[in-house]
């Protein structure tokens, strides 16, 4: 199999996807859907440095999102992450450590603690999804808002409900 990163293979994607459908290698499907992925998180994370955010990394933005606004222990953090506790709590000290994140008494347990976003953590949040609007409304420009609409529509098609998790170290093989 070919070196899928062999630096004069890099782009293939981009520079042979001039085929018809069926001359397209199915390899292909997967990787223009993360450079995809991965286009609109970096952007995101030039925006959000720009806009005060310059230490968040993704990995805390699927942090902030598994604690979310009503607060979660480490351990529902890392259920909801799949990851272990401890990596989970790593992550929520480095959130805290930046501000994100607060530590507090669960008021209906009293020996359980809560993580809770701060208002830095919460702004953070509210300035990814307004981001993420502004460079869903660039690739609308780019590919037509029709087409970027049925992309969106096929994608729900295909991609189960369960899907959606925020696990990405699982299938990323991080921790």
């Amino acid at each position: 199999m070919d070196n899928m990163v062999d630096d004069e293979k890099v782009n293939q994607v981009v520079e042979k996807g001039k085929g018809s459908p069926p001359d397209r290698p199915g390899y292909e499907l997967p990787l223009l859907l993360f450079a995809g992925f991965r286009t609109l998180i970096d952007r995101l994370h030039a925006d959000l440095a720009r806009q005060g955010h310059p230490d968040l990394r993704p990995a805390h933005g699927f942090a902030m999102q598994a604690v979310g606004t009503g607060g979660a222990s480490a351990s529902e953090i890392g259920r909801r992450l799949g990851v272990t506790k401890q990596a989970a709590g790593k992550t929520v000290d480095r959130l805290v450590a930046l501000g994100y994140a607060e530590r507090a008494d669960d008021p209906a347990d009293a020996r359980r603690k809560l993580v809770r976003l701060t208002p830095h953590g919460l702004d953070a949040l509210a300035r990814s999804a307004a981001v993420f609007d502004e460079l869903r409304a660039e690739w609308a420009h780019t590919v037509g808002a029709h087409r970027l609409a049925a992309l969106e529509d096929d994608l729900r098609a295909v991609v189960p409900p369960e899907a959606f998790r925020l696990d990405a170290a699982g299938w990323l093989g991080g921790a």
